[in-house]
């Protein structure tokens, strides 16, 4: 059962960011879209230059849940911790698999000194057993 999420209670709002080169071969970011009508609808701000992809790496899509988290360790970056410190962010992605990056993307926040991060994902996917 979902929780009951209030948008307009947090400091930030977050989007999981994209690598520039991953950004570059799809031209656009569907947590950015998300985030800015979100931010908008409920007067938030978007913070978009802070949480940042340290490196590209392989798609998550056709990887497994223990795959998925090796692929991340270490993948985010915080750029300016100051901005963050006693901070409520809502973490913004498209869809939710596994959790792993919005797990990863969590801990650096919080490392980072933001007080709490919650997410919020348009969509969940199940993982299914292949087609017989």
């Amino acid at each position: 059962m979902p929780q009951e999420l209030n948008p307009a209670a947090f400091d930030y709002i977050l989007p999981v960011p994209l690598h520039i080169k991953r950004l570059r071969e799809r031209e656009f970011n569907q947590a950015l879209l998300l985030a800015k009508y979100i931010a908008r609808y409920y007067k938030r701000p978007v913070m978009t230059y802070n949480l940042c992809r340290r490196y590209y790496q392989q798609a998550q899509a056709q990887l497994k849940q223990k795959q998925r988290m090796i692929n991340l360790k270490g993948a985010f970056e915080i750029q300016y911790p100051h901005k963050l410190q006693r901070k409520s962010v809502l973490l913004i992605d498209d869809v939710y698999t596994t959790g792993a990056t919005v797990r990863e993307c969590a801990k650096v926040l919080l490392r980072s000194g933001a007080e709490r991060v919650e997410v919020l994902t348009l969509a969940r996917t199940e993982e299914l057993p292949p087609c017989q």
